[in-house]
C-alpha cells in the first residue's frame, strides 16, 4: 500500500485515540483541573490531536525497524527500539510545546511542577509514560494496526472517510489559529503566557456562574469577549502569585 496513505490513515486513528485519552487523563488524574472538570483537550476544536497522530506514525516507523540487530539480544534490541520511541515522542512534543510557547505565548499542557522538567514543555516522568505506552503499543496495538492496514488496501473505499477527516481537520486548524493569534496579540501587549487549559477552565466556570449553556466542543463559544476572560484569567495569576 502507499506510505502515504498508510501514515494518513494512522495520523486519523492516533489523533482522535489520543483525544479520548488525554479527555480522560485531564478529567480524573491531571493536578491542573482539580475541580475534575471535563476539559476539551488541545489546540483544535474538534475530536482529534494532532501531536497524538505524529507520535502514531513515528511509533509505527520506529516499530519497523524491530528486524534490525541493535545489540545481538532480542530482549535488549526491544530495549532499545521501545527507548528510540520514548526519545523522539519527547522531541515532537518538545518541539510542539516550543512552537505554541514561542510563537504563540501559549502554554498548551504545563509540566513546571515536574521533576526535572524542562521549560515545563517535557520531564522525564512522560518521558518514562512514552517508553511504556511505545511497549504497549509494540506488544498490543502494532500488530492489529498491521491486519488494520491490510483491511485498508482490501477497502480503499474508507479512504474516502480520511479524506473527509483531512478536510474537517485542515478547516478547525485554520479557525483555532485564528483564535490562537487573538491569544497571542493579549499575551504580548501584557507580557504573560496563557495556559490554555485554564483559560478553557475559566470560561467553563463563567458559564457555571451566570447559568449559561457551555459548549463542550466549541469551548471559546462565549457571550463574553475573549480579551475580557483573558484579563480575568491574568488577574487570577497575579492574585495567586504567578503570571499566567
Amino acid at each position: 500500500m502507499n506510505l502515504f496513505l498508510v501514515l494518513a490513515f494512522l495520523f486519523f486513528i492516533g489523533s482522535v485515540l489520543g483525544w479520548v485519552l488525554e479527555l480522560f487523563y485531564r478529567r480524573f488524574i491531571s493536578d491542573n483541573n482539580p475541580e475534575r472538570k471535563w476539559i476539551n483537550p488541545g489546540f483544535c476544536v474538534g475530536p482529534y490531536l494532532p501531536l497524538y497522530g505524529c507520535g502514531l506514525c513515528v511509533l509505527f516507523l520506529i516499530a519497523s525497524l524491530e528486524r534490525l540487530d541493535f545489540t545481538g539480544s532480542p530482549l535488549w534490541n526491544k530495549i532499545v527500539l521501545f527507548a528510540i520511541m520514548a526519545v523522539c515522542m519527547t522531541v515532537i512534543e518538545y518541539i510542539a510545546g516550543c512552537i505554541a510557547l514561542n510563537a504563540f505565548h501559549v502554554r498548551l499542557w504545563d509540566y513546571t511542577n515536574e521533576w526535572g522538567n524542562l521549560n515545563g514543555i517535557i520531564c522525564p516522568k512522560f518521558s518514562l509514560y512514552w517508553a511504556v505506552m511505545g511497549a504497549l503499543y509494540y506488544f498490543l496495538i502494532h500488530p492489529r494496526i498491521l491486519h488494520a492496514l491490510r483491511w485498508l488496501s482490501e477497502n480503499l473505499a474508507f479512504s474516502f472517510v480520511v479524506g473527509l477527516f483531512f478536510g474537517v481537520f485542515i478547516i478547525d486548524v485554520v479557525h483555532s489559529a485564528q483564535l490562537v493569534v487573538k491569544v497571542k496579540q493579549f499575551a504580548v501587549e501584557n507580557d504573560v503566557v496563557v495556559r490554555y487549559e485554564a483559560l478553557k477552565l475559566q470560561i467553563r466556570k463563567r458559564h457555571e456562574e451566570a447559568k449559561r449553556k457551555y459548549h463542550f466542543f466549541t469551548p471559546f463559544r462565549t457571550e463574553w469577549s475573549l480579551a475580557e476572560h483573558l484579563k480575568e484569567l491574568r488577574e487570577q495569576g497575579f492574585r495567586a502569585g504567578k503570571k499566567k
